[in-house]
């Protein structure tokens, strides 16, 4: 049985930082492909990153390329959305999931966690 538990959101005014977390369990993090989604009201679900296999290479969503940054702990089997520079268009319940095929569409994903509110303040 796999599960991702995610955690660390919050509410933070703009400009500042956050670090979400997702612990998983019943599947290898640095196996699959581990990738992080947002939903902000009213919108679909969307790629926000993701760090995928044993080399760990990322891949990042226009909106958030050099501001947010997707990383591991392979021994604790968590991964890791740091998110700097926060702006209220980020504002989204943030999703931690994952696949066994690399690909962009929450369709791709086998497994969720419960999700994480972040609130960016203007």
């Amino acid at each position: 049985q796999v599960q991702l538990v995610e955690s660390g959101g919050g509410l933070v005014q703009a400009g500042g930082s956050l670090r979400l977390s997702c612990a998983a369990s019943g599947r290898t993090v640095s196996s699959y492909v581990m990738g992080w989604f947002r939903q902000a009201p009213g919108k679909e679900r969307e790629f926000v990153a993701d760090i995928r296999y044993s080399f760990g290479r990322t891949s990042y969503a226009d909106s958030v390329k050099g501001r947010f940054t997707i990383s591991r702990d392979n021994a604790k089997n968590t991964v890791y959305l740091q998110m700097n520079s926060l702006k209220p268009e980020d504002t989204a319940v943030y999703y931690c999931a994952t696949g066994s095929i690399y690909g962009l569409r929450p369709v791709e994903y086998d497994y969720w966690g419960q999700g994480t509110q972040v609130t960016v303040s203007s």
